[in-house]
């Protein structure tokens, strides 16, 4: 089993690598997690409350629930990952069965700064893009997919983002092992990632 992290600040492409890294793999192969299915359980605030969450603070992910599931996929154990709403700004009762594969991806902007999940990690991989460019890529997603107006997503940026991104996530970039220097499509990186993944399968681990 290969576990491999991708961080990196909000909107800068972390997606986008993951399909390309994907693409090319076995579809029963790989399992996604996602970060953002582990904010914590909000449940007894109010929406208003909620709202108000700084959701790019360390604090806001349930990582001892990350790290019990990531620590049962090493086991070859199965579980149910939580599925997050960011129209709701909190977990649904829905879930999501969770099965070991041979290659984990795990997604999310603070991965890295938890020390157990960076054990928990074969490859660490970061995704840098241009602070402009990640806020453009926000700006579409919020107001586009996740229900939010200008005003809103230009307010969260400037009080929570921008600061949460020179705080936690841009310091991260010191623990990955291949860092992916721009946004566009990066040949050489993705390559590489997909010539580990490939030595492993091959290798059967």
């Amino acid at each position: 089993m290969l576990i491999i992290g991708i961080a990196g600040g909000t909107g800068s492409g972390k997606t986008t690598v993951v399909n390309q890294i994907i693409e090319q793999l076995p579809i029963d192969e790989v399992c996604m997690i996602s970060q953002d299915s582990y904010y914590k359980d909000t449940s007894h605030l109010t929406y208003e409350q909620r709202v108000a969450i700084n959701f790019d603070h360390p604090n806001s992910i349930d990582f001892d629930l990350l790290i019990k599931h990531l620590e049962m996929l090493r086991k070859g154990n199965s579980f149910e990952q939580p599925v997050y709403s960011f129209v709701q700004h909190n977990r649904t009762k829905e879930t999501v069965s969770t099965h070991p594969k041979r290659v984990i991806i795990v997604e999310g902007i603070l991965i890295l700064t938890n020390p157990i999940i960076r054990e928990l990690l074969d490859v660490k991989v970061y995704v840098h893009a241009d602070s402009d460019e990640r806020l453009i890529r926000r700006l579409k997603r919020d107001i586009t997919e996740r229900g939010r107006d200008l005003e809103e997503v230009l307010n969260r940026y400037q009080t929570t983002l921008k600061p949460m991104q020179l705080q936690f996530i841009e310091p991260t970039k010191e623990f990955a092992d291949i860092i992916i220097p721009t946004n566009r499509y990066n040949t050489v990186a993705v390559d590489l990632i997909r010539t580990i993944i490939a030595d492993t399968l091959k290798n059967g681990k």
